[in-house]
């Protein structure tokens, strides 16, 4: 008899059931309790490495604890019952080196103090996820390019307030949406190098314990795992990941505006695009013919909850003196979870958006809806010279107006008035109700928009 073990988690970052909606394998991994602790042994071995270059430690005891602190040793189950004791992962960490090591584990943590080695780590951390999200990033701006491209002279309604506005193209949308995350892609590489620092300063942060060496110590750790160094200690000065953090808001805040475009333009009085088609996705367990923008609504989640862990980490900024007391705790909460919705967002983009499909019939129609309303701006303009603005705008409100309250379109109601009439002709009020022939610079917009891309 095959007997199942009843899936456990409790949280969509782990779930059996949510887990890829809200995340991706690869930052699930690396912000893994495995990856952590694999982290933390890294760094106190390049601390160890690094000691003994400068020649604080021998360098014998260095090459033992580089041999003998293997992940695949440390009991899991131990560790875990003594940080519920501790309240931190680090000195029971250190008891397992300790005996791994044998003689040489008296030089295990060697001047160190817990948030060294967890802020390193971290640091470590938000160092590949930053390269994850780099990537993601850089394939989306590549889709976005495109979009913008094929689709810049697809005339559609822009829309203020919810509300037609004028003429614009899809590839003038999509190039907007471009320029946010080139913006984005260049925040990220200005932020690198303010969160990928080392963390080693000892218990107050002032380096006491290891004397004139402290510099060179910190200097050489750094060098181990290719970290930059800090100008001072930052065990309190926690601006760095509360960066990084914000950051992956105003990414997932970007797919949120973009998510709610779509699932707007996707609803059945739109009809201009809708994810791509994937047989069952976005069903209705009663309603047959629904097909719900699913990847949308996810990017909108992500950006939500991610906002939210952005307001905790500048909270956590708030910290009491050389040491906090709990602020940087909720940063173990943020963190990870902050990222892995990112990843899991830019996931669905990357689905969404690179597959999407776009009905440029639907757009086309959707133009037509106001019977020429859409472009009264246009003809205001255009009959200025001739009549004055005050004027140009009285004539065409009072087309408008006729139009609404008894039907017909801007260019019939245009013709059968005199002071239009008295300056264009039938061909010429056509053309200046035709949607397409008020896009203003949206096409080109794309271009630039575009050419400046490829330059990130």
């Amino acid at each position: 008899m095959t007997t199942r073990t009843a899936p456990l988690s409790s949280t969509v970052f782990d779930s059996i059931l949510f887990r890829d909606a809200f995340g991706t394998a690869k930052m699930r991994a690396l912000f893994s309790d495995y990856a952590l602790v694999q982290r933390y042994i890294d760094v106190e071995v390049a601390l160890a490495k690094a000691q003994a270059r400068v020649g604080v430690i021998p360098a014998d005891a260095a090459a033992v604890i580089a041999s003998e602190s293997l992940i695949e040793r440390i009991d899991f189950d131990h560790m875990r019952e003594e940080t519920d004791i501790v309240g931190y992962p680090i000195l029971p960490l250190v008891h397992q080196l300790v005996g791994m090591c044998g003689e040489a584990g008296r030089y295990v943590h060697w001047g160190a103090t817990t948030q060294d080695i967890m802020d390193t780590a971290v640091a470590l951390q938000v160092r590949d996820a930053l390269d994850s999200i780099d990537a993601d990033i850089r394939e989306l701006r590549s889709i976005l390019v495109d979009l913008s491209k094929k689709y810049r002279d697809t005339p559609m309604a822009g829309r203020t307030h919810l509300q037609q506005a004028l003429p614009i193209t899809f590839g003038y949308k999509a190039a907007i949406w471009l320029a946010m995350f080139d913006r984005h892609q260049q925040r990220l590489a200005q932020l690198r190098p303010r969160v990928a620092v080392v963390e080693f300063a000892g218990a107050a942060g002032t380096l006491a314990s290891l004397g004139d060496k402290g510099f060179e110590v910190q200097e050489a750790l750094a060098a181990e795992l290719h970290l930059g160094v800090p100008a001072t200690t930052w065990h309190v000065a926690r601006d760095g990941f509360a960066e990084a953090v914000n950051l992956l808001a105003l990414v997932t805040g970007s797919l949120g505006k973009i998510a709610t475009d779509i699932m707007i333009m996707a609803s059945n009085e739109f009809g201009e695009v809708y994810e791509p088609f994937v047989k069952g996705r976005g069903a209705s367990s009663t309603m047959p013919q629904k097909r719900n923008p699913i990847s949308s609504e996810l990017m909108l989640a992500a950006a939500k909850a991610v906002r939210q862990q952005a307001g905790l980490m500048v909270d956590a900024m708030i910290q009491d003196f050389e040491r906090a007391t709990g602020p940087w705790h909720a940063e173990w909460i943020a963190i990870p979870e902050s990222f892995i919705l990112a990843s899991g967002a830019l996931h669905q983009a990357k689905f969404a958006l690179g597959g999407l499909i776009v009905d440029t019939d639907r757009m086309k129609h959707n133009l037509g809806i106001s019977r020429g309303l859409i472009v009264a701006e246009a003809v205001m303009m255009q009959m200025a010279p001739y009549t004055g603005r005050q004027q140009a705008h009285d004539i065409v409100y009072d087309a408008c107006r006729a139009v609404n309250e008894s039907g017909g379109t801007l260019a019939e109601a245009l013709a059968a008035l005199p002071e239009v009439t008295r300056h264009f002709d039938r061909s010429a009020i056509d053309a200046m109700t035709d949607p397409a022939n008020y896009l203003g610079l949206a096409p080109q917009m794309v271009d630039r928009a575009v050419a400046l891309s490829t330059g990130i």
